[in-house]
């Protein structure tokens, strides 16, 4: 039986993925073989020997101590996608809030209780302190083509915006789904300076921690907005409240408020909201349940952010699945200790990533204690599992 720790609520049709004949999950469990969580911060978190995998059910997963987890071969999962929709959905929502003044509009309306038959007079008076613009025809720069940014990019297209794309990792099956009016920006310098609309889709690295700053900024249109659903840290505040108080740009949409934002007039701040539905937090608890279920039962990996991706159908009459060193002949000596313990290879697949190696191997025979202990005793391997 597989003990599942959950540290957040995750939503009971996730849940109901797992064979409860074979996991048992509880918010209490003690030595845990997974632990399951959204957005509660684990790196003060003691993990027991027992755990070997980390599901977080949302994309984002600088939450979980990721260097800490790689040591101890805890595989750390998430769920690129899953509520990518909903993401889309609020930065949408969000170019028409921005352009259309729609809550300096709905905060006056409100300032008029009370005012009876005069209120008709008011609205038809002061409604043109609300005029705004429509988004159609305005240029839209989307910072970052992974699932939000590629589903934001079409869309907005869809909706006539003029939209660039900028993405220098970007994948080919990525690629593919772009639609053919989303043109490449030639550099991020460029699309800042010449976009009504920024719009930032990347993860947080240290390569993109700060990449909107002073510089990035000063760079930008003065009636540009921007717009961030994706990290707070990837724009520092410092900076975008001096080019806000400076009108070096007009407006910045964030779902991370923070106390110096809501002092500043020109911000829009929304209380992380981004992935906040139903349907969204369903997708992830239904993925990470997926993933972790297939990962503890099979051993295969699929969306990991530490181990490299490895799956493969199940063969023969048992499967190893063994963690070592990305270093030469760690290969040939799980065959060679196999071999001579007659136990038959039928699939081996081993993937790397990094330092770190990855191996399914499923085979023909009884793998006693005795071999994995062989197994166990080559320098460079970390971690032996056999799933009968």
């Amino acid at each position: 039986m597989f003990k599942i720790q959950t540290i957040n609520k995750i939503a009971t049709i996730g849940l109901d993925c797992f064979d409860k004949s074979r996991f048992s999950i509880s918010d209490s469990i003690q030595n845990p073989d997974a632990i399951l969580v959204r957005s509660a911060a684990l790196h003060a978190m003691d993990f027991s020997e027992s755990v070997k995998a980390v599901g977080r059910a949302g994309a984002g997963v600088n939450n979980i101590p990721i260097e800490i987890c790689t040591q101890r071969n805890i595989v750390v999962f998430n769920t690129p996608g899953a509520n990518a929709n909903a993401v889309k959905e609020m930065v949408l929502s969000s170019l028409f809030v921005a352009s259309r003044n729609i809550l300096g509009g709905v905060e006056y309306t409100r300032s008029l209780v009370g005012q009876g038959e005069k209120i008709h007079e008011l609205v038809e008076e002061n409604k043109s302190r609300f005029k705004g613009a429509e988004i159609r025809g305005k240029k839209l720069g989307v910072v970052g083509l992974g699932s939000v940014g590629m589903m934001v990019a079409n869309d907005a297209a869809a909706l006539g915006m003029e939209v660039e794309g900028y993405d220098p990792f970007i994948s080919v099956s990525r690629a593919w789904e772009l639609s053919r009016a989303v043109k490449p920006a030639s550099s991020l310098s460029k699309m800042l300076s010449t976009c009504d609309f920024i719009t930032l889709h990347m993860s947080l690295t240290a390569d993109t921690k700060g990449l909107i700053n002073a510089e990035t900024l000063s760079k930008m249109k003065k009636e540009a907005v921007l717009l961030n659903f994706a990290r707070a840290e990837i724009v520092e505040d410092e900076a975008i409240i001096k080019a806000l108080n400076n009108r070096e740009i007009a407006l910045y949409v964030t779902d991370f408020p923070t106390d110096p934002l809501l002092k500043s007039p020109h911000t829009i701040c929304i209380p992380h909201l981004g992935a906040s539905t139903k349907e969204a937090e369903d997708n992830c608890a239904i993925m990470i349940a997926e993933q972790i279920s297939d990962y503890l039962i099979n051993g295969n990996i699929t969306n990991s952010v530490n181990f490299p991706n490895c799956s493969t159908e199940r063969n023969g009459d048992a499967r190893l699945v063994i963690v070592n060193q990305n270093i030469p002949n760690m290969v040939g000596q799980i065959t060679s200790i196999l071999a001579a313990e007659n136990l038959n290879i039928l699939e081996m697949v081993n993937k790397s990533r990094g330092n770190i190696a990855y191996n399914i191997v499923d085979i023909t025979g009884q793998c006693t204690e005795a071999v994995l202990s062989r197994i166990k005793a080559v320098q460079g391997i970390t971690s032996v599992r056999l799933l009968s």
